[in-house]
């Protein structure tokens, strides 16, 4: 990492933080519009490695909302997401996978990560990591509803579980409201944010929180 960086970093969250930061390895499952950003603000906040799995191009629809640019159109996303990640930090360790994650996959894709974020695009998807995962005890970070735009500050975090956080309005589902860039860069970014907050011991304090049974 750049001592710049490095320093700055170190500045803000302390130096025990930052050490917890540096050897945690965060899965991102999918590299679209969650798991880019997500992935970018993770790399911002200190995080180095990351184990990212998707099996899908870049195509020019995806520029209105995701971490590519025109020049990446047509590379696997994991490819150009690497690409992009080693340009805010060179010093990273990154695990891509190009695949398609399915049903009784994600235990193996997933090993060595003790948190998970779920990027995911449908619902089956999500609930398949969800239900393999959840009893392995890995913390999974997940989305659901930030379909439109306006009313962002709906986009909350609910903690369902000691290891299962959710966050959206749970309600704005992408099949019928459009995936936007500031929704899904608020959602994308709550991730990070509760997994720097669960690395640090901070999670159960964040404001506005919701304790969702």
């Amino acid at each position: 990492m750049m001592d710049a960086l490095r320093d700055n970093l170190i500045a803000k969250l302390g130096r025990e933080t930052f050490a917890r930061v540096q050897e945690t390895r965060i899965g991102i499952a999918g590299a679209g519009g969650l798991g880019s950003n997500c992935a970018a603000n993770l790399v911002r906040i200190g995080f180095r490695r990351l184990t990212i799995i998707d099996f899908d191009t870049v195509d020019p629809s995806n520029l209105d909302r995701q971490f590519f640019f025109a020049d990446q159109v047509g590379m696997h996303k994991v490819e150009a997401l690497a690409q992009n990640l080693l340009r805010i930090n060179p010093d990273l360790d990154l695990s891509v996978h190009l695949r398609r994650l399915g049903k009784s996959m994600f235990a193996q894709a997933f090993t060595g990560c003790g948190i998970v974020a779920e990027c995911l695009d449908t619902a089956e998807c999500k609930s398949a990591l969800v239900s393999e995962l959840l009893p392995l005890g890995k913390l999974l970070v997940a989305v659901s509803g930030l379909g439109g735009f306006g009313s962002s500050d709906e986009i909350r975090v609910h903690v369902l579980r000691e290891n299962l956080v959710v966050i959206g309005d749970l309600r704005s589902d992408i099949a019928t409201k459009p995936a936007l860039s500031p929704r899904v860069a608020i959602a994308a970014a709550k991730q990070a944010d509760v997994i720097l907050s669960h690395v640090s011991g901070r999670l159960s304090r964040i404001p506005g929180i919701s304790m969702t049974e």
